[in-house]
């Protein structure tokens, strides 16, 4: 196993950039997600990675060799994509052998490959069956059982889950969790699901427009985003953000009426900021109300309340315990200074 580098990664369309001198390590080992909204770049870089998307510019490294001109079948990588692509006539067994017997490994080096790899995917109940008698979950598991059979350094998945149904991603994802923690080798993901980004990765990469916003482990990026986007994208439900000035004692935020007060250093009074606060760190506070509620998500543990302000901001609150807000009332909103994070109104960067 081994590791994947990129140094100042290029990658153009004729006159067009769309990834911009991408620097990244991924250790050996480790299970990196590239996540962001679609046309971020992070599929065009998978496969760039894997050599089928010729790099503009810029260095790819697998371990210590310099792949960046070479072929996709001499760079130790295995793909597994979001369309199984399984031959229909060929049998589960059949299709996960296929590449090994292409490239002319005996018979016998084969099917113990084949046998040891469905060992680890739960398929030996299923090696003579063909993929129209397989669900959908079990169609991926062959995908990804071919790519380990050859035994590759460093595996790339390409939103594979994006075409399964709800219950069915999450049971993959256990799997590919499972799976990673079993055979311990190098994984990079991508997916424009941040649920799946922050269940499965030891490092997200959060990419905008063929450039890096923020890198770091789940966590990390949860509680201590670097700026809007990613404070954004990382969490479900969204942040909320308010628009709001710099005063005296904190900031005057008109969504809520009133001036709050936070942690962070702020910048001169009169400056225009970005107030952000997660659903969960929101608290709906008796008194005179500033916002009315629209709508309830009632999930069983969980509410997520709907807010609007009177200046049409609109805010999620998570609800949980027996009293909770009902669509229709006029309520507040109270949450600890800690927990707000603010943001410069013009770059977005953090202010901490």
């Amino acid at each position: 196993m081994t590791g994947v580098t990129l140094s100042k990664a290029v990658k153009r369309y004729g006159d067009v950039q769309v990834i911009h001198g991408i620097d990244l390590v991924v250790e050996d080992g480790e299970f990196c997600v590239f996540v962001g909204p679609s046309g971020c770049g992070k599929s065009t870089l998978l496969r760039m990675i894997a050599g089928l998307e010729e790099t503009s510019g810029g260095k790819i490294h697998i371990g210590k060799r310099d792949v960046t001109t070479m072929d996709p079948s001499e760079r130790g990588v295995a793909m597994v994509f979001q369309t199984y692509a399984l031959y229909p006539h060929m049998t589960v067994e059949e299709n996960m052998g296929f590449g090994l017997r292409m490239n002319g490994v005996p018979k016998a080096e084969i099917k113990a490959k084949v046998r040891a790899a469905s060992d680890i995917l739960k398929l030996d109940d299923y090696l003579t069956r063909k993929p129209k008698a397989l669900s959908g979950g079990q169609r991926q598991r062959v995908a990804i059982g071919r790519a380990i059979v050859r035994g590759p350094e460093v595996f790339l998945f390409d939103e594979p889950l994006s075409n399964l149904d709800a219950e069915l991603r999450v049971e993959m994802r256990v799997e590919i969790a499972r799976l990673h923690k079993e055979i311990g080798a190098t994984m990079i993901y991508v997916t424009h699901d941040q649920v799946e980004a922050m269940t499965l990765a030891d490092k997200i990469v959060v990419l905008r427009a063929g450039r890096i916003e923020q890198v770091g482990a789940p966590l990390e990026l949860y509680r201590d985003p670097d700026n809007r986007f990613v404070a954004g994208f990382i969490g479900s439900p969204a942040m909320n953000f308010f628009t709001g000035t710099v005063a005296e004692g904190g900031i005057d935020v008109p969504a809520l009426g009133r001036t709050v007060a936070v942690t962070a250093e702020l910048p001169t009074k009169g400056a225009k900021v970005t107030l952000g606060v997660r659903p969960e760190h929101l608290e709906v506070a008796a008194g005179q109300g500033a916002l009315k509620a629209e709508l309830t998500e009632a999930l069983g543990g969980v509410s997520y309340l709907h807010l609007v302000s009177r200046t049409g901001e609109r805010i999620i609150v998570e609800e949980r315990g027996d009293e909770r807000a009902r669509a229709g009332d006029v309520v507040n909103v109270s949450f600890e200074p800690r927990r707000a994070m603010v943001f410069d109104a013009k770059t977005e960067a953090r202010i901490r």
